[in-house]
């Protein structure tokens, strides 16, 4: 277990704060045009990843790759870029079989290739029912076709749906499984609340230490959902989150170099939210 008291200041630094980000282009309104235009904020801003839907695949290969091909041909690596693709599958609400998710898994690893990162959805329902067999062979069976494409695994928990009972079990299964990542949420589960009108929080600071405290060092943790400001980022990383999902990237690292945050190494506060 690891300890569940954070640090008051942490060490960042701009390229340490990009790397975190799988940048968001999952809207379901999103036109190819903003789909493009996305994938160019991702180079220029050289975060972790593009995380988009998979018929997005040969577009950001296009984007992505070409231009990562053409930097490993410079003479100079001061602005090369390496930016990953991280399609997703069974989203955003899980309900795909097991069958139908490994095919899409697989699929996408084959299209976008060797170093590719999946996130995917479980089965909500199951969880709920705690249907623990059928959740374990689901996740097992996306990260076996996975990992054999040269890919990596996050699995999407969605925490806004569960409770800690759920978060902890999910957690163990995934250290079994062996999966790269545990991620909080989608950012599209939404809950009705009272008087009827829906909403969700995301990447909480509860459920991300009890995250953590269940999967120690190893699984990485994605924190998705609500993580939209400098703060909030210096916020995940204090609590060993390593990965987030966001649409906020240009205003939170922008943020970051109105702070004085550079190329080396600073010290910097952890900031709201509970912290």
């Amino acid at each position: 277990m690891a300890p569940t008291n954070s640090p008051t200041h942490i060490p960042v630094s701009l390229p340490l704060l990009a790397k975190m980000i799988d940048h968001s282009l999952l809207h379901p309104t999103m036109t190819d045009t903003e789909v493009t235009q996305g994938l160019q904020l991702a180079l220029t801003h050289n975060v972790a990843t593009a995380c988009i839907k998979p018929y997005s695949i040969p577009l950001a290969l296009q984007i992505l790759k070409s231009k990562s091909k053409s930097d490993s041909h410079s003479n100079s690596n001061s602005n090369s870029t390496s930016v990953g693709i991280c399609p997703v599958i069974g989203f955003p609400h899980g309900n795909s079989s097991t069958a139908v998710k490994v095919f899409e898994a697989t699929s996408a690893v084959r299209e976008a290739g060797p170093g590719v990162e999946i996130d995917m959805v479980i089965n909500i329902g199951k969880a709920l029912s705690h249907d623990w067999t059928y959740v374990t062979s689901e996740i097992a069976a996306v990260n076996t076709a996975v990992v054999a494409g040269g890919g990596i695994l996050k699995v999407i928990f969605e925490n806004d749906y569960l409770g800690d009972e759920e978060i902890r079990e999910l957690c163990r299964i995934c250290v079994d499984v062996g999966v790269a990542f545990v991620k909080t949420s989608t950012g599209y589960g939404f809950v009705k609340r009272e008087g009827g009108l829906y909403g969700y929080e995301g990447a909480t600071v509860k459920q991300v230490r009890l995250m953590r405290e269940c999967v120690g060092e190893r699984v990485g943790i994605k924190a998705a959902g609500g993580v939209r400001t400098l703060d909030d980022l210096i916020l995940m990383r204090s609590l060993g989150v390593t990965r987030v999902g966001a649409t906020a990237t240009v205003a939170m690292l922008e943020e970051a170099r109105a702070r004085g945050i550079g190329e080396e190494e600073v010290l910097v506060e952890v900031r709201g939210r509970g912290a």
